[in-house]
């Protein structure tokens, strides 16, 4: 199983000191949420959350993911950056194309596409994306994001994006891995049928066990089933080494983490704290040899 620190709610100016630690003792990835800005009043319930409120006010920090992964590839050499996960449906699929296809080539193929679609109005709506049929249309950005990444000369003649021939260069070296977030059936549905994975908000292992076996299901359904796929869950009820062993054998790929929030020290603990925890994790769980015990 693998091991990723996500950066979520986190100040700014720390990110690359974080992103050197967390290369040092041993992590995999650094996961990057995305937010475009905090409305004083939602249209709509938060979806991840028991009361549908958010866990963050006006004044929490945000940082926009593709440029953080940007400037945290330059300070590491082995370290990767995924999406956690970007929102599509209030964004532009070419401009995405070109920053996404720009971070890949910045990393030297370190960075993995996190896709969902977004569940506020007002982020689609202020920026001028319409909320309806938002669903689809991400399915068709997903599309051409992927062709216009796969480099050469394209075009797209689609039902909500229409272009003649063009070309972005350089493209990757590498085909970008697009990791799709959801927890309804269409999006179960969209990961398996075009996803490389799929990443979880804050799950129990036992939904995350439901999910996985009905993702794996899917896959099959799709004709997918052989083909490598991650499963990068968030888990609120697993601790411990046994904790963490049972996730792997539920199936989970890559386990989501924020030691410091784990160690009781708040997400706005500070920076030394911070890398005492990404070092005591590391020590306990991705140098401890649980996995090869198990």
């Amino acid at each position: 199983m693998k091991y990723t620190c996500s950066i979520a709610m986190g100040p700014i100016d720390e990110l690359l000191d974080i992103a050197r630690t967390a290369e040092e003792v041993g992590f995999d990835s650094i996961a990057l949420p995305d937010s475009l800005f905090y409305m004083e009043k939602a249209a709509a319930d938060y979806p991840y959350t028991a009361d549908g409120s958010r866990m963050w006010d006006e004044n929490t920090p945000w940082v926009d993911p593709l440029i953080a992964a940007a400037a945290m590839g330059a300070v590491t050499s082995t370290l990767r950056f995924y999406t956690n996960v970007m929102k599509l449906g209030s964004r532009n699929p070419l401009l995405l194309a070109r920053q996404v296809g720009s971070v890949a080539n910045l990393t030297n193929n370190r960075f993995g596409f996190g896709v969902g679609i977004g569940w506020a109005p007002e982020e689609f709506e202020w920026c001028g994306q319409p909320y309806e049929r938002r669903g689809a249309r991400v399915d068709e950005m997903i599309e051409v994001i992927r062709l216009v990444l796969g480099g050469g000369m394209v075009e797209f003649h689609g039902k909500f994006y229409d272009f003649d021939r063009l070309q972005m260069s350089p493209a990757p070296s590498q085909p970008v891995p697009f990791y799709v977030g959801g927890h309804t059936e269409p999006a179960l549905r969209r990961a398996a049928r075009v996803g490389d994975g799929w990443t979880s908000a804050m799950m129990t292992a036992e939904q995350l066990a439901k999910t996985i076996r009905r993702l794996n299901d899917l896959r099959v359904e799709y004709g997918r089933g052989d083909r490598p796929f991650e499963f990068q869950a968030v888990c609120i009820d697993r601790f411990g080494v046994d904790g963490h062993r049972e996730l792997a054998q539920i199936g989970v790929t890559d386990n989501i983490v924020i030691p410091w929030v784990l160690d009781g020290l708040g997400f706005d603990a500070p920076l030394g704290k911070k890398r005492d925890s990404l070092k005591r994790f590391a020590d306990t769980y991705i140098h401890s040899g649980w996995q090869e015990r198990s």
